[in-house]
């Protein structure tokens, strides 16, 4: 009996060094027991929490305690024609077939929509946080599109951070909560989706946070940029219409 419990022992520690230095196969998925997934490129146990790397490079990580691990399976294909918002132009892969594509630009109108938003300020937040990467991650950890914490995609309901119909939607409802919280005064709401509610509500306003206070700015400019050329846009056609036609002038005869 103590030959098997320290035989089963040994096996254990053996696995435990093996997956402490052994990359995964590239593009897994871990399921955690509060039920988010994490997609990843490789991982690596660190002391009692498991490193996921979510570049390539190895510059973003995630540090997950090894508890909360359920498993880890292999990642879904990911689409292989992608379009955004801030972009009129489509990529492929080549050398693969076409798969469905994700029209940002429908998943965003959609999402506004739901929450009473205006799209083009759900867009410049977007570009803001994650210049509109699926897969993005913060070294503070916030994940997807609209860079959710993963407290706060929880309370939101978003179970896997990059699907970007599930970010986009808890991000814009987010949003739209902190709008409601602040009177739709834009600039706090902005503030407290960067840097949190507690810092706004610390400082009575924008924190004194140069990097709050620069993603404010640049929301805010990105946007202002989207309506002023919808109403040049707007007034050139209304010139047009108003414009009357050219006469011709009728040939005479001799």
């Amino acid at each position: 009996m103590q030959s098997a419990r320290s035989t089963r022992f040994w096996l254990w520690i053996f696995t435990l060094l093996g997956a402490s230095v052994l990359p995964c196969l590239a593009g897994e998925v871990a399921i955690l027991k509060n039920g988010f997934s994490i997609k990843h490129e490789r991982r690596e146990v660190v002391g009692d929490v498991t490193r996921l790397y979510v570049s390539a490079d190895g510059a973003s990580f995630v540090d997950v305690p090894t508890s909360e691990i359920e498993h880890f399976e292999a990642a879904p294909p990911e689409p292989s024609v992608f379009r955004h918002p801030a972009s009129t132009t489509t990529s492929r892969i080549s050398g693969f077939p076409a798969r469905p594509q994700t029209d940002l630009n429908q998943v965003v109108n959609e999402a506004s929509g739901r929450y009473r938003l205006d799209p083009d300020l759900v867009s410049s937040v977007i570009k803001a946080e994650s210049d509109f990467k699926v897969h993005a991650v913060s070294p503070k950890g916030a994940q997807g599109l609209m860079q959710l914490m993963p407290g706060t995609a929880s309370q939101l309901g978003v179970s896997n951070a990059f699907d970007p119909e599930a970010n986009i939607d808890g991000g814009t409802k987010y949003l739209r909560e902190l709008l409601e919280k602040y009177n739709f005064d834009v600039v706090k709401a902005l503030a407290a989706y960067n840097a949190g509610p507690q810092r706004v509500e610390r400082f009575g306003g924008v924190p004194p946070y140069y990097e709050t206070r620069a993603y404010v700015a640049r929301i805010v400019r990105d946007f202002n940029r989207k309506k002023i050329a919808q109403e040049k846009a707007a007034a050139s056609k209304t010139a047009q219409n108003k414009t009357p036609p050219k006469k011709t002038s009728k040939p005479t005869s001799n």
